[in-house]
């Protein structure tokens, strides 16, 4: 009868143990759990698709506040640049058309400050002027061309630096570099001998 009782008694201790270490373990799945559940996911897909609405708005969402100034001057930049070669390509475009025609009445061309002095009354002076305006008519027009062009650039830009960003943005660039050494078997022509496991975490 005493034998039942300590052996009765054993098994209700080991039982007892059994159940807190379960209820520890259940206790720990459910914070881990409630962490996951909180952790904000960040979206690379949400990053894109806000930079390619809106320039500037992925950055936003991934908390890049200080590139907005350089997004938006960017924008102003190159805007300012087109605006500037498109107005003088407009203006070399009617002047030439000006100079091309038959029409004495059509000449804007004579109000535009080009280097030289020039006669209109001299063919060769006109004739030289009118090269001189086609060159900074067609000149004009590639820088246009070409603002735009880098303009669609910076734009595509703007879209892959807000989806790297999305990417990098849970990644740990911290110090904290620990190393981890625990005694264990290795092995070798299918012998096992001592050793040490070394785990590098970065």
């Amino acid at each position: 009868m005493r034998h039942l009782r300590i052996v009765i008694v054993t098994i209700l201790l080991a039982l007892t143990g059994f159940s807190s270490f379960a209820q520890q373990e259940i206790r720990a799945m459910a914070d881990t759990l409630d962490v996951a559940s909180t952790q904000q996911v960040h979206s690379p897909r949400k990053a894109t698709i806000y930079s390619a609405v809106l320039p500037g708005l992925g950055q936003i969402y991934n908390k890049k506040y200080w590139k907005l100034p350089l997004i938006y001057g960017g924008f102003i930049a190159f805007g300012y640049a087109i605006n500037w070669n498109n107005d003088h390509y407009v203006l070399y475009k009617q002047a030439y058309a000006d100079i091309i025609d038959d029409d004495p009445n059509s000449n804007s061309y004579e109000e535009l400050v080009i280097e030289g002095n020039w006669n209109w009354n001299n063919a060769s002076q006109v004739a030289q002027f009118t090269t001189r305006l086609k060159n900074a008519k067609d000149a004009a027009r590639r820088n246009r061309d070409f603002m735009i062009i880098l303009t669609a650039g910076f734009y595509a830009l703007n879209i892959i630096d807000a989806t790297v960003d999305a990417h990098f943005f849970n990644f740990d660039i911290g110090d904290d570099l620990t190393m981890q050494w625990t005694p264990g078997p290795m092995y070798c022509q299918g012998k096992a001998f001592p050793g040490v496991h070394v785990s590098f975490n970065f």
